[in-house]
């Protein structure tokens, strides 16, 4: 690593290095990384040396207090390795890109189309304690209670790369409100997410190949909604893909979320057909419902949130569903880099 960058500083010392200058910011910007990372764990070790030292002091004069501190500082410690540790998992280039993630009701209709709101609120509140921020792009609501279909924008540092570890199924097993025999029912819903692209990414986009309908907007959103045919859905002929925004007073507005949303597909689309092996996305081309789900959600007759990719359990599914995920989130990460390229294998 440490000859990688001084490789880089002696490329960049080279009469020509900036005639390429898109080129050389972007090196530029991997050595600071390679730099920021290699300081970090730097740290760490010297911290850990100087635990270690104090402790032995302590033990040695038997100073109770001292250990009790530098056990606290010790916890403390391992959090930040272990927050460390996991961007280094998010080591893909899409991964730092802000994300779109999308939620589908599967089978169980009413009971899904609940479960689908309460996925929404877990997202949200998950999101809001990370500090990203959200955008409902566009909503489908239920025919008797909640929500059919709902996509929303996440940005914020590595919004993909921690979001994407919740494509898939989630099954909830509860009492149904809805049901007055209070008899317990199983709904399945489907998360999707895919990388926002920004400006500097080019997607090739043939107006032609696009059907753009307007419509009134339905469902929530305030009678202003309503007045004009502001909602805008987008059908990419070629793929078939279909994106719609509504949110939006403005057609305008809505057109431009609707053409973000497709160009995200779009690249979403072209990076799976470059990988040769299509792991975890073909998963979600099975029926939403039994067999196929990567998460559990019980809430009777006892409570527990299972990750069945990880085998990681949960008895709080409370906090779970309040949007402390990222246990769950940082287990799938971490088991993932075992079978994925070592991280800096890309700057050879």
């Amino acid at each position: 690593m440490e000859l990688k960058i001084k490789d880089m500083e002696m490329l960049s010392l080279k009469s020509d290095f900036w005639d390429d200058q898109s080129k050389a910011r972007e090196m530029l910007q991997k050595k600071t990384k390679l730099v920021e990372k290699i300081n970090n764990w730097k740290k760490f070790s010297n911290n850990i040396s100087d635990i270690e030292h104090l402790q032995t002091i302590a033990l040695q004069e038997k100073d109770d207090q001292v250990l009790i501190d530098l056990s606290a500082e010790l916890d403390q410690l391992d959090s930040l390795v272990r927050q460390d540790e996991l961007k280094m998992m998010l080591a893909s280039e899409q991964d730092p890109m802000n994300a779109i993630m999308a939620i589908h009701a599967g089978a169980g209709g009413t009971e899904a189309q609940d479960w689908v709101e309460m996925l929404l609120r877990m997202y949200l509140r998950w999101a809001e304690k990370r500090g990203f921020t959200t955008n409902i792009i566009d909503t489908l609501p239920g025919d008797e209670a909640g929500i059919k279909s709902v996509s929303f924008t996440l940005e914020g540092e590595y919004a993909y790369g921690y979001a994407k570890a919740e494509i898939g199924i989630h099954r909830l097993v509860r009492i149904s409100p809805f049901d007055a025999s209070a008899r317990r029912h199983t709904s399945f819903a489907s998360v999707f997410v895919y990388p926002e692209v920004d400006d500097d990414i080019e997607i090739e986009i043939d107006e032609k190949e696009l059907r753009i309908d307007t419509f009134r907007a339905g469902g929530k959103g305030g009678q202003h909604v309503n007045k004009t045919d502001s909602a805008v859905r987008i059908t990419h002929l070629p793929t078939g893909i279909v994106v719609q925004c509504q949110n939006e007073r403005s057609q305008h507005k809505n057109k431009s979320m609707a053409m973000k949303y497709l160009k995200s597909r779009l690249y979403e689309r072209e990076l799976q057909q470059r990988n040769d092996k299509i792991k975890e996305e073909n998963k979600l081309k099975k029926d939403i419902a039994w067999g196929s789900q990567i998460r559990s959600y019980v809430l009777h007759p006892y409570k527990m949130v299972k990750d069945h990719r990880t085998n990681l359990e949960n008895g709080n599914a409370g906090r779970v569903l309040d949007g402390d995920i990222d246990e769950f989130i940082q287990a799938y990460l971490m088991n993932t880099a075992v079978n994925q390229i070592p991280l800096f294998s890309d700057h050879n």
